[in-house]
């Protein structure tokens, strides 16, 4: 605005910059500062800026403080503890970011800056966003669990590879097969690793190893690089392709720290290229190494083995010529004569033995005589017949006495005769059990009472007790 000249006749006219000092509304720089701030924040609110850090302090509190800027201006950036804790990177200067923020004034200077809650590698960042987002997605789909992975095959008759093949991948594979199992063939299916077009190769060279089947394992890969060379490895398609695949795969991209979308599909993941030659073939020299200890042990198998059938053999051959007819006939023929020597002398000393006996039995027949023994008995028999009528009449008495005796005691306890007095044996019926107490026999019990001449049956109507 072009300076206006001071006429005395405006004051007045109510110009509200020719009020006196006390009519007019005086700012506060803390003021300005204030309401700078809110016009700031409400005019342009939250923003998305990408551009290069410097500047950056690392403030005791937590608190990040730095610089963003491009070719021709910069702006003050603040990122508080609260909100750089979940960054997961931390700025450098130089680093490209891409920053969300709000603008706004630090009053207490006066000074225009951008306040961050989320900053990310710039570029990289947006990768590792739709990394994360595949990832999770096709990971909710089961396509990298480990129940699906299967084993490697511990020798393969042919290994198929998936590779550029002017890469340093395939040169680095072939050296270790080479030098680790060179008898493998290879079968190399050629597909772009970088560039537009290349996960759509990658996937269709998979799907044609797949079909062909010529390996029964295959490996996926290429060499190191950045996240956006190693892009065609973490598109949706590359990892369908290896979970469809016929044979297991082993996904070998990058380097070790490198972790792509087809590793985590793949059955096995080998940190590098020359890992998965590694992996997939065993090492020759170590397996000339055991075969050469089994052969040993074989042999020692062998050599025992036959040591023991010779050992058979030979017993077998001692135990044939004990077993001979002929050996067998001597050896009855010498049991023959054993035993009849043996016979000989039995017989010998048992005649002997029966000699000597008759010579006894002939003595002590002479002093056994039935003669004087006929003589004893007659003597004795006619003494005997001498005393028997006297005896046998004695004894014949003796019996009588003691028969009265016992006649006469047996009467007087014998039930019979106490029926002769009166009395009766009353049982019931038809147990017969013997009634000794009037309350034994309920009205109505059979009763039958035996008397010294008969048996009377009556019916009890009542009882009574003295």
């Amino acid at each position: 605005m072009p300076p206006v000249p001071y006429d005395r006749g405006m004051a007045a006219t109510g110009d509200p910059f020719l009020r006196p000092a006390r009519e007019r509304d005086v700012y506060t720089v803390s003021r300005l500062n204030r309401e700078a701030r809110g016009l700031v924040e409400g005019g342009l609110g939250t923003i998305w800026l990408e551009a290069e850090v410097s500047n950056f302090v690392r403030h005791g509190s937590g608190h990040w403080y730095f610089s963003l800027k491009d070719d021709a201006a910069q702006v003050r950036c603040a990122m508080f503890r609260q909100r750089n804790a979940g960054a997961g990177i931390l700025p450098r200067n130089g680093m490209q970011v891409l920053v969300r923020g709000r603008a706004s004034v630090y009053e207490p200077r006066g000074d225009f800056q951008l306040v961050i809650d989320h900053l990310e590698e710039a570029g990289e960042g947006e990768l590792r966003r739709r990394f994360e987002r595949l990832k999770r997605e096709l990971a909710a789909e089961g396509l990298f669990d480990a129940a699906r992975k299967r084993p490697l095959p511990r020798l393969p008759s042919c290994i198929g590879i998936v590779t550029s093949p002017t890469g340093a991948a395939i040169r680095d594979i072939l050296q270790v097969l080479a030098r680790r199992f060179p008898a493998v063939p290879v079968v190399l299916y050629p597909a772009p690793v970088q560039g537009a077009g290349a996960a759509a190769g990658i996937a269709a060279a998979i799907r044609l190893a797949s079909a062909r089947r010529d390996a029964d394992v295959l490996i996926v890969g290429r060499g190191g690089g950045a996240l956006e060379d190693l892009w065609a490895f973490n598109e949706e398609i590359v990892a369908r392709a290896i979970v469809d695949c016929a044979v297991p795969v082993i996904s070998a991209v990058g380097h070790e720290v490198d972790v792509t979308i087809s590793d985590l599909a793949a059955d096995v993941r080998a940190p590098t290229p020359s890992a998965a030659a590694e992996l997939v073939v065993p090492d020759a020299r170590e397996w000339l190494r055991s075969l050469a200890t089994a052969a040993s042990r074989l042999l020692g198998a062998w050599h025992r083995r036959q040591a023991g059938w010779q050992e058979g053999i030979d017993w077998s051959r001692r135990r044939l010529a004990q077993l001979h007819p002929r050996a067998m006939l001597e050896q009855r023929q010498q049991r023959l004569d054993e035993l009849d020597a043996r016979l000989g002398a039995a017989l010998r000393g048992a005649l002997e033995l029966r000699t000597h006996r008759l010579a006894a039995r002939r003595a002590e027949l002479a002093g056994a005589s039935p003669q004087a023994l006929l003589a004893s008995l007659g003597h004795r028999l006619g003494m005997a017949g001498a005393r028997l009528p006297a005896a046998l009449g004695s004894t014949v008495e003796r019996a009588r006495g003691r028969l009265r005796t016992a006649a006469r005691a047996l009467q007087a306890v014998s039930p019979l005769a106490t029926l002769d007095r009166g009395y009766a044996i009353v049982t019931t019926l038809p147990d017969g059990r013997v009634l000794t107490d009037a309350a034994q026999a309920a009205p109505g019990t059979d009763i039958e009472a035996r008397l010294a001449r008969g048996r009377l049956r009556a019916r009890v109507t009542g009882s009574a007790r003295d």
